[in-house]
């Protein structure tokens, strides 16, 4: 029997502009969890696409067991045992579960002379890999009526029955609450103990560190190396991922802030069950963190101060003047800016280059007398910014959906920037982004407060809204339960304010 489940040598993968695969390496044990980590942009989901047949690599070779194979597409993949959990989710969400379950390997059966979809074969077959892997969904319910944290799940379950001796997850926990998490590692512990070989992608230190036992790091499309998991620690991870120490996390910021520019009072959802009496106020110069649990209603009150929300009650100032905020319109006649949570649902648009989404948000600006645009200059302030951000890209005119998550969202912070808000509005403005990537959305945000910009940051991860956050306040269940200065934040008091709502 071969040591090896699977091994990948000397993979290379080109695309115009771009040697996004240079030599890589990957070997996998059989009954492991083998943690894969870099970067975004070093490679880690195109090596991936590479194995699951979705690129067809430039060169190097694929072993499966010892034996040399091609895998020209993804059909090919599965019949050899290969699964891959994608970072993006795409159901086809108006049919049910057990559709999206079974799409393209329908069950069927003979009724006279014809062949037919065995659906009483689906749902019976669909309810018993959900009662084994431990999952409460309704086979028949529809997709679209699902979380993003279900969907998940129900993709997990679809790449166990296929049966694979090799399953990819890709950043699978990215969308999961604590508890699911946990599921979620009962699920994958369940099938290391089955000799199921899993390839886990994951930003996250602590879940790398609590469940792989080899994790191989990647930089720059190039093979770093291959350790055991008990032998590094976070420093040591991210020292390999970015070829440098990062002793500090965080940058420092020195400036005084300054005098109160925005003022809520009251703020007040027309939906019953959402936030209600949220009063508070950010200053010049300040980042503002907000805290909270999920379902705390942080991401509704942030929307409502774009506008994107109705209100029943509640008054917002801006620079002691009251102001009306019915539509994002009005919020960016005001200067404010909002970055949103999830980037790829309701930030960039995908099939558009570079250019186009860092420009979207400011046309008006560069229409000329005769209300064409000034392509001239779009392209000249575009180009601005991308340098100015360190955007890594071929050109302006590549397509967004082509570029690293991280690099997708410093577009993000481009588009707002060319508007020149005073407030911004960050709604986890790194998530899914790996610690390189996030020093330096720290450093823009830090810059933007030294101009005298203000920010309000919503953040989930407990270290960065600490070591970010001037002041942070802290919302449960639609309540804003306390606000925190910096010098006395810690983890504990602020997860009592988040549950205190909860009570």
């Amino acid at each position: 029997m071969a040591e090896y489940v699977l091994e990948m040598k000397n993979i290379c993968k080109e695309f115009p502009g771009v040697k996004a695969l240079d030599c890589v390496n990957l070997h996998l044990r059989a009954g492991t969890i083998h943690a894969l980590m870099g970067e975004n942009g070093a490679g880690k989901s195109t090596l991936m696409k590479c194995l699951f047949g979705i690129y067809n690599p430039n060169g190097g070779e694929i072993f499966l067991n010892g034996e040399k194979t091609e895998i020209p597409d993804a059909k090919t993949a599965l019949k050899k045992g290969i699964s891959m959990i994608h970072q993006e989710l795409y159901p086809v969400r108006q049919r049910t579960v057990m559709d999206n379950f079974w799409l393209g390997r329908y069950p069927k059966k003979k009724v006279g002379p014809l062949q037919v979809i065995d659906e009483k074969m689906m749902k019976k077959e669909t309810q018993r890999i959900f009662d084994d892997l431990g999952i409460d969904i309704d086979p028949a319910a529809i997709a679209g009526s699902l979380s993003v944290s279900q969907l998940q799940l129900i993709e997990i379950a679809k790449a166990v029955s296929h049966h694979s001796h090799i399953i990819v997850m890709d950043e699978p926990t990215s969308s999961l609450t604590d508890d699911e998490v946990e599921h979620l590692f009962a699920i994958i512990d369940k099938l290391k103990k089955r000799n199921v070989a899993m390839i886990y992608i994951s930003h996250k230190m602590e879940e790398i560190l609590r469940i792989s036992d080899e994790v191989t790091i990647m930089r720059d499309g190039k093979y770093i190396g291959t350790w055991n998991a008990k032998d590094l620690t976070t420093d040591k991870i991210i020292s390999k991922m970015v070829g440098r120490d990062m002793t500090q996390r965080f940058p420092e910021r020195t400036h005084a802030v300054g005098e109160v520019v925005l003022r809520a009072e009251e703020l007040t959802s027309i939906h019953p069950k959402s936030f209600r009496d949220v009063s508070f106020e950010l200053r010049r110069g300040e980042v503002l963190g907000v805290g909270g649990l999920v379902g705390a209603q942080r991401t509704e009150v942030i929307e409502a101060l774009f506008g994107l929300r109705h209100m029943s009650k509640g008054k917002i100032f801006i620079n002691d003047k009251e102001v009306a905020i019915r539509s994002p319109r009005d919020a960016k006649k005001h200067k404010i800016a909002l970055l949103t949570e999830e980037r790829r649902a309701t930030g960039i648009f995908p099939i558009l280059s570079v250019l186009d989404n860092t420009a979207v948000a400011h046309l008006t600006h560069y229409l000329n007398k005769f209300h064409l645009i000034d392509d001239k200059k779009r392209k000249t302030d575009a180009s601005e910014h991308i340098k100015k951000m360190n955007i890594k890209t071929p050109s302006f005119n590549t397509l967004i959906q082509s570029l690293s998550g991280g690099n997708q969202q410093k577009v993000l912070v481009a588009r707002w920037l060319l508007t020149d808000p005073d407030i911004l509005l960050l709604d986890e403005p790194t998530r899914g982004i790996d610690v390189g990537a996030k020093y330096e959305i720290y450093m823009i945000i830090n810059n933007l407060v030294e101009q005298g910009k203000s920010v309000i940051m919503i953040s989930s991860e407990m270290p960065e809204l600490i070591g970010m956050s001037d002041r942070i306040m802290v919302m449960s269940n639609g309540v804003l339960t306390g606000i925190v200065d910096k010098q006395d934040a810690t983890e504990e008091k602020i997860m009592t304010l988040a549950a205190e709502g909860l009570k």
